[in-house]
C-alpha cells in the first residue's frame, strides 16, 4: 500500500462522473477516506463499484450555489472524520459552440459549471485545510486552457479562469500550508468522448487512472513543495 496517500480524508466533486469515480477508486486502493460529492442523485450501492461501498456519496449538491457548497463540504469533513486533508475539484462541463452561431449565455455556464465550482468548494473547504496545516487542493483544468480549438471559446476561457483560480489561490495559502495545483488534461478516454468522438483512436487518449495517479502525488506529502502548478497529462494526443 501506498502510505503517501494512507489515511487521508478526501472529497471529490464530480465524484459521480468517470474521472471523479477512477480517482475515488485509485485513493482508496491507497487508504484514503473519499467523499464523493454530484450535482446528480446519489448513486445506491449496487451502482458503485464494489471498492467504493465505504465512500461517503452526496448528492443533489448545486456548487454554483456558494452555502450548498459549503453545507456539502463541511458534510463531508464530519463524515470522514472531522476534518478534509484534501480536495479534488473535478466538477465541471464541455459545449461545443462557436462564437458566430453561439450564445453569450453559454460563457455564463461555462464559468458557472468549471469556475465558479471550484471557487465555492475551495472556498468552503478552506477551513478545514488550513486546520489540517498541510491541505491540498487540486483542480483540473484542461489543455485547451492554454489555446482554444474551434468551437471552444467558451470552453477554453472558463479552463483558463481555472487555471488563474488556482495560481491566485496558491499564493494565498503558500504560508499557511495548503498547496493548490491544477491538472490539464488532454483528452480523457470515457464513454461520452467515445460517442462523441467515434472515429479516434482511442489509445492515444489519457486514461482516468493515470490522472488520478497525478492527483494521489499532488495530494501526498511528497509534493509538499509543489504549488500554483500546472501539470499537463496528455496521452499521447
Amino acid at each position: 500500500m501506498d502510505n503517501s496517500v494512507n489515511g487521508k480524508t478526501v472529497a471529490i466533486t464530480g465524484g459521480f462522473g468517470s474521472l471523479g469515480l477512477a480517482t475515488a477508486q485509485f485513493l482508496v486502493a491507497r487508504g484514503a477516506r473519499v467523499a464523493l460529492i454530484g450535482r446528480g442523485a446519489a448513486p445506491g450501492g449496487d451502482a458503485l463499484p464494489t471498492a467504493l461501498k465505504d465512500a461517503v456519496c452526496l448528492g443533489g449538491v448545486d456548487l454554483v450555489d456558494a452555502e450548498a457548497a459549503r453545507k456539502a463540504l463541511a458534510h463531508a469533513g464530519e463524515a470522514l472524520g472531522g476534518l478534509l486533508d484534501a480536495l479534488v475539484n473535478i466538477a465541471g462541463a464541455f459545449r461545443w459552440e462557436t462564437i458566430a452561431d453561439g450564445d453569450a449565455s453559454t460563457w455564463d455556464l461555462m464559468f458557472d459549471l468549471n469556475v465558479k465550482t471550484a471557487l465555492n468548494a475551495s472556498k468552503a473547504a478552506l477551513p478545514q485545510l488550513v486546520a489540517r496545516g498541510a491541505g491540498r487542493i487540486v483542480n483540473i483544468g484542461a489543455g485547451a486552457g492554454q489555446k482554444a480549438g474551434l468551437g471552444m471559446g467558451a470552453y477554453s476561457a472558463s479552463k483558463a479562469g481555472v487555471a488563474r483560480l488556482t495560481e491566485a489561490l496558491a499564493e494565498e495559502l503558500k504560508d499557511k500550508g495548503v498547496t493548490v495545483n491544477a491538472i490539464l488534461p488532454s483528452i480523457i478516454d470515457t464513454p461520452q468522448n467515445r460517442a462523441d468522438m467515434p472515429d479516434a483512436d482511442f489509445t492515444r487518449w489519457v486514461q482516468g487512472e493515470e490522472i488520478a495517479a497525478v492527483i494521489a502525488f499532488l495530494i501526498s506529502s511528497d509534493a509538499r513543495a509543489v504549488t500554483g502548478a500546472a501539470i499537463a497529462v496528455n496521452g499521447r494526443v
